[in-house]
């Protein structure tokens, strides 16, 4: 049980930690809708037996006003305690993504761009989205089980009564008061109790178990019933190679092989057996309710309450043991939703400040420097040696998968060397303070993001800018011409306003690069941003970034070695290793040399093409 109730209590801590509302609402209007039958079942009792007793008109009259005025005011209690729930809620529905994301933004880059932490996220995000497991369905079970607790609790009050109450003297069903009847319908309502919620717990089982496949199942009928056919560019392929019966074969398919008709069958045959074990021992135990008061045990009021608490027992009961149940199959997803969280920050922070120049004067050097992903017995790079000094225009070159995006993650600190080590102005990196250290890159990467917020907000990356500078950035990107049509205030993308632009590839690059200017950092580094810009057009913004940077140093990655002409270094990468460095002339001169190989096929390529 111990193994149980772990995760539930830490679950329940957590949600505490940045929604104590979400629990307090929930417990609030989990009693008041357990206490409000309970004033029903009291104040009915009351009034029969005056009926039938006294007959005060009096003492009628005032409990008939107690009844209306208590349900009243507890009818408008629980409306208050509902909407204020409701509205907890609405915050917790966005509470529980934002703690997932803040923990995804807040890790070290290496774990947050590692597939299988990344797969993690989205499975608990899929567990949640298709049948609720997770924080969602913890909390549901915690408000239900809350009801259900106090259901029991008031129902054992109101019941006490009747197993002390004794029928008469001489009365030939006086057996109803011996041990064997008491313990009877103990067992019967035991039955009701255990047995009952018993199966009911079996169907959830099932229920919880089928996540997995519902997840694929949404994953499946998601891309075929939207992505493929929101995406205008899916259309043209559709209609060209006439593929509207395959995928209509391919739903058809997998509605077929769906286990969920065989689930429901079996969730429905659990819950038959609740219901009919409810049924059957409720039944016995309201006949015994019935003899005794027709024994004249108690009076016909008497009847009301006690048939009334025992189904309140019941149901109450019921919740109890269903919605721990239901708090148990939701363990696993809890603990994956722990697991994520727990994963822990390697990186050292460090501690020393970086200091503020106004000249720049900054050189970063790297020390034997090796490098292997996790999980990668591969290095992506090793033995990798040189110094960037003030002022430099490294262009860093070589085929694809030789590590020069690798490199530039760990000049900017976004991973750590294996083994070796870098320096800025002669000291390890890692000893410099995390943010400050960042704080002196400007970079484009190949993968990019820009975000559905306006284009001066996407340059500045804040929400206040200057948009004098703003304006600026993007001119010296190239901008120029499209900005005077959009202006700063324009939402890119329609994400968020209906109103946004969609721009080009080229547009988005060019954005990207004002980004970095805006930042106006000691160094920029470019990472083939320009991939989706024609040779001559990446060549004039290369050249073009030459003269804006100024005495800034700067490091260019391309594909493209003719856009890097201008550069005075060139570092030739291959198979994680530094191979060659040197100028343009120089390393053209080295036949031999992979540099050389690369420059004749590309230029081999742009002669055939002309």
């Amino acid at each position: 049980m111990k193994k149980h109730f772990k995760p539930i209590i830490r679950g329940l801590k957590l949600i505490a930690s940045f929604s104590k509302p979400m629990l307090l609402s929930s417990a609030i209007s989990a009693v008041v809708r357990a206490g409000i039958p309970f004033i029903n079942i009291w104040f009915a009792a009351q009034i029969l037996n005056e009926l039938v007793g006294a007959q005060d008109r009096d003492r009628l009259i005032l409990l008939v006003a107690l009844t209306i005025g208590l349900n009243l005011v507890c009818q408008i209690i629980n409306r208050a305690s509902e909407k204020w729930k409701d509205y907890c809620r609405v915050n917790f529905w966005h509470l529980v993504p934002k703690l997932l994301s803040d923990k995804m933004l807040t890790m070290d880059f290496i774990d947050a761009e590692n597939p299988d932490i990344r797969q993690k996220q989205s499975n608990i995000h899929a567990h949640h989205n298709g049948m609720g497991f997770g924080l969602h369905r913890l909390i549901d079970a915690y408000d239900r089980l809350i009801q259900g607790i106090i259901r029991v609790g008031l129902s054992i009050t109101f019941a006490f009564t009747l197993f002390t109450t004794r029928t008469p003297e001489g009365s030939p069903l006086a057996f109803l008061d011996s041990p064997l009847a008491v313990v009877v319908v103990l067992l019967l309502l035991f039955m009701s109790m255990f047995a009952a919620p018993y199966f009911t717990m079996l169907g959830g089982k099932v229920f919880a178990s089928a996540s997995e496949e519902n997840n694929q199942g949404n994953r499946f009928y998601n891309y075929y019933f939207w992505t493929m056919m929101s995406k205008h560019e899916y259309g043209k392929d559709i209609r060209i190679y006439n593929q509207q019966d395959t995928i209509r074969r391919g739903i058809k398919t997998f509605a077929e092989q769906s286990g969920w008709l065989g689930r429901g069958k079996t969730i429905g045959k659990y819950q038959f057996f609740s219901n009919l074990i409810n049924h059957v021992s409720n039944g016995l135990i309201y006949l015994f309710v019935a003899m005794k008061a027709f024994a004249g045990a108690f009076g016909v009021g008497s009847i009301v309450q006690y048939v009334g608490a025992i189904t309140q027992f019941a149901g109450g009961f019921n919740d109890v043991l269903v919605n721990l149940g239901n708090m148990i199959n939701n363990n696993p997803y809890a603990e994956n939703i722990f697991e994520f969280l727990d994963i822990p920050n390697m990186k050292y922070q460090g501690s020393l400040p970086v200091e503020k120049r106004d000249d720049t004067d900054f050189d970063i050097e790297f020390k034997n420097v090796s490098f292997k992903y996790p999980g990668n017995e591969v290095y992506a790079l090793k033995n990798v040696s040189f110094k960037l000094e003030i002022g430099q225009r490294l262009a860093v070159v070589g085929m694809n998968g030789s590590g020069k995006t690798t490199m530039i993650k760990l000049l900017c600190r976004l991973y750590d060397p294996t083994e070796g080590e870098i320096t800025l102005n002669g000291i390890d990196i890692k000893k410099y303070n995390y943010d400050e250290y960042m704080n002196i890159f400007g970079v484009v990467f190949q993968d990019f993001a820009l975000l559905p917020f306006t284009l001066g907000q996407n340059v500045a990356a804040s929400v206040e800018y200057d948009k004098d500078r703003a304006t600026k950035a993007l001119t010296d990107s190239g901008f120029d011409t499209r900005l005077e049509t959009m202006g700063l205030d324009t939402y890119l993308y329609k994400n968020f306003e209906e109103e946004g632009v969609e721009i080009s590839g080229g547009e988005a690059q060019k954005i990207a690069l004002a980004r970095a200017l805006y930042k106006n950092t000691p160094f920029i580094v470019l990472d083939e941003p320009t991939a989706a810009l024609d040779p001559k057009a990446e060549y004039e913004i290369y050249t073009k970034f030459n003269e804006i940077v100024g005495d800034k140093t700067a490091v260019y990655i391309s594909h493209r070695l003719s856009s890097c002409r201008f550069c005075d270094d060139i570092a030739v990468l291959h198979v994680g290793e530094l191979i060659q460095r040197g100028s343009h002339e120089g390393l053209l001169a080295d036949e031999e040399g992979k540099y050389y190989e690369l420059w004749n096929a590309q230029a081999q390529y742009y002669a055939v093409s002309a």
